[in-house]
């Protein structure tokens, strides 16, 4: 692994209005259309292109990781960042890469398993907190997305007093849709939105309230007590189930919960997230299989709609809300990593619509996560054999 010096990295991107209105995102026809699929209600899908004048420029500050899939900021300046087959470090301001962090639990590291997302308390210069969740081996094959938390220690190299404070239950033969985001809720709980683990069988159980596949889960930051919604007869960490498959989640600038997670052949969704909703996974969808057959109803009778969806799918992960100074034109705007997208993926967002969108930085590579830095530069994650840890910075 390298640091890479910003001087031979720097590559401006310019994206005037008349090239944000060319992007062309918006011209695939959908994968739904052969069955007739429409929107619920007008602007749930291909909000108008958003005009942008912005100039942009990248700088790689790190290089050489291994799928990298979370990312948080330390009160220093510094990363820390989780990469898929188990590892966590400290990535310097100046890009310089600390070791692997020690004393974290086993994960089952197959296909989409791993090490997942990390996230650090508000507290950190005092406490060092870190929450982080990961795929955990189960026995004879079986696995389940789990949150874990520890201190991190004061020179970045090992985590202390870890403790396992939640599972998924059940487990499952899976390699698949583990999820799983990360949000303080800011009274002392975390949310954590999680896969229903992909296969057919295990599906079915997002709509199951004694199941914890395809959920979000509300739960106490340090002992992992149960604080969900209250549903009838349902597991008491459940706020809300009907997921699939989970990747970005963050607090609106109002202070609401967004998520968003894949949907199959498209039908991606951003959702509010709000108590004790079924948002209709897997009756409801606007994707399709990815043999091209229908797989459900977009509108099903006691599911909530997604307040915007995508088909094609761009694979939607890390999310936030834009909160700094260098882009004061986007303040408040939702950022979304795509993967399959491979760009920075921006929505005007007025009170539970989408007004517009726009792709930044396309062909960066696989978004994963996006973070945003003291100066109000954007930081991002690239989800790749040679994942790279980029800044970006307004270049007019």
């Amino acid at each position: 692994m390298k640091r890479i010096s910003q001087t031979t990295t720097l590559l401006a991107t310019l994206l005037g209005a008349g090239c944000a209105l060319a992007q062309g995102f918006n011209d695939a026809p959908p994968n739904g259309a052969a069955y007739d699929q429409e929107p619920a209600f007008a602007g749930q899908t291909r909000a108008p292109a958003l005009p942008d004048d912005v100039a942009l420029t990248q700088a790689v500050l790190a290089e050489g990781l291994d799928h990298p899939w979370g990312l948080a900021a330390l009160p220093d300046g510094s990363w820390l960042v989780t990469e898929r087959p188990g590892r966590m470090r400290v990535i310097g301001a100046d890009g310089a890469m600390g070791d692997p962090v020690q004393g974290l639990p086993q994960v089952d590291a197959r296909d989409q398993g791993g090490l997942h997302d990390v996230a650090v308390a508000d507290d950190f210069e005092r406490t060092r907190r870190v929450w982080w969740t990961y795929a955990e081996p189960r026995g004879d094959g079986q696995n389940a997305t789990a949150v874990a938390t520890g201190i991190l220690s004061n020179d970045g190299t090992q985590m202390q007093d870890v403790t396992r404070i939640w599972q998924q239950n059940p487990a499952w033969a899976s390699t698949k849709h583990f999820g799983a985001r990360i949000v303080h809720d800011g009274q002392g709980h975390i949310h954590v939105g999680v896969g229903e683990r992909s296969n057919p069988e295990p599906r079915q159980l997002a709509q199951d309230p004694q199941a914890t596949l395809g959920k979000t889960i509300r739960i106490d930051a340090i002992d992992g007590s149960p604080a969900g919604a209250g549903i009838e007869g349902a597991m008491p960490e459940i706020w809300t189930m009907g997921h699939r498959n989970i990747q970005g989640a963050a607090m609106g600038p109002d202070g609401s919960l967004w998520m968003s997670e894949h949907g199959p052949k498209g039908g991606d969704e951003l959702n509010l997230i709000k108590p004790g909703r079924n948002h209709g996974w897997p009756l409801a969808t606007y994707g399709t299989d990815y043999d091209g057959s229908q797989m459900g109803q977009t509108q099903v009778e006691g599911t909530v709609q997604p307040v915007y969806y995508w088909d094609p799918s761009p694979a939607l992960s890390g999310m936030i809300f834009y909160d700094g100074q260098m882009f004061p034109e986007w303040q408040g705007d939702a950022l979304l990593g795509g993967l399959q997208a491979s760009a920075v993926i921006r929505l005007d967002i007025e009170g539970e619509k989408v007004t517009g969108e726009a792709r930044h930085l396309q062909g960066i590579g696989r978004v994963r996560d996006i973070e945003v830095a003291q100066d109000g530069a954007l930081v991002l994650i690239t989800d790749e054999d040679n994942g790279k840890l980029i800044r970006v910075t307004r270049g007019d």
